[in-house]
Order: C-alpha cells, then sequence, then structure tokens
C-alpha cells in the first residue's frame, strides 16, 4: 500500500491521469473512477508515463489498463506537482515526487481491464454524487476539470 504525503523524495517522475466522462441525455455527467486495491479508495484512472511514451498515448493506456475503456484525450485539465500533495511513499520505502498531467477525456468503448491486481471496482458515477473515500488529489483533479476552465491549472 502507498502513503501519500511522504516527505523526501528520491525521484521525480512525469505521471498522467484523465478525468473520464461519459454519455449525454441522461447519462450526461458521469465520471469514470476505480477503486484502487492498495487502499480502498476511490480516485480516476492513471500512472506514470513509460520511455519513449506520449503523455496523450500513456493517458489512453493507463485508461485502458485500469478501466477497460477506450478514450479520446482531451483538454489539459492541470500540471500538478505541489510536492506537500505529490510525493507517494511506496511499501518498497521509495519514496516518489510525482509530477502529474491531467486531461479530460471521453469514454469510447469498453473492453476487460489488464491490470485487476490494482483495482477492485470499475464505474461511472453522477458527478454530483461521487462515492468515498476518494483519494484526495483526485478530488481536486475532478473539481478543476469540472470547473471547465480554458487554461490549464498549474
Amino acid at each position: 500500500m502507498s502513503r501519500y504525503f511522504a516527505t523526501d523524495p528520491e525521484v521525480v517522475r512525469l505521471s498522467v491521469s484523465a478525468v473520464v466522462l461519459r454519455g449525454s441525455g441522461s447519462r450526461a455527467g458521469e465520471i469514470l473512477l476505480i477503486r484502487r486495491s492498495d487502499n480502498g479508495h476511490w480516485g480516476i484512472p492513471g500512472g506514470y508515463v513509460e520511455p519513449g511514451e506520449s503523455v496523450s498515448r500513456a493517458v489512453a493506456r493507463e485508461t485502458r489498463e485500469e478501466t477497460g475503456y477506450e478514450v479520446e484525450v482531451g483538454r489539459l485539465v492541470g500540471v500538478y506537482s505541489d510536492p506537500c500533495r505529490q510525493v507517494i511513499e511506496y511499501p518498497d520505502g521509495g519514496r516518489v515526487h510525482s509530477v502529474n498531467l491531467c486531461f479530460l477525456a471521453r469514454a469510447l468503448s469498453a473492453g476487460p481491464p489488464t491490470t485487476p491486481e490494482e483495482i477492485l471496482e470499475v464505474g461511472f458515477f453522477p458527478v454530483r454524487a461521487l462515492p468515498d473515500p476518494m483519494v484526495p488529489i483526485h478530488g481536486i483533479r475532478i473539481r478543476d476539470a469540472l470547473a471547465g476552465g480554458r487554461t490549464a491549472v498549474r
């Protein structure tokens, strides 16, 4: 299980995440969330960018791996780098300062998730009825994505 808000990072890594929306009509305003196996909290899909991979491809890959959904990657919501919120301590004691690029995305087609060991549940939730507990930093990203700003948060 990872621990958020660790101190003294050893390395900086680039990560991505996505606020994935679905539907129109009665389903408009639903967000795709995952319940993490490491802490049982709900959050948005995401992970680290692999060497040689663009951030757009990383967002699409991580979302597909964790949720099974193909997505259309949209605008950049924000760049999240505050070490008070972005340093994670892993079970091996490694402390990573993650600089995260969060994107808005639209859900397309669904298939099976490919990293089920990381995820307990996947589901769409109405914007006004998100489940608890939520990964704190993901709640901030969702709020920023739904604010609809024309420029990215940083």
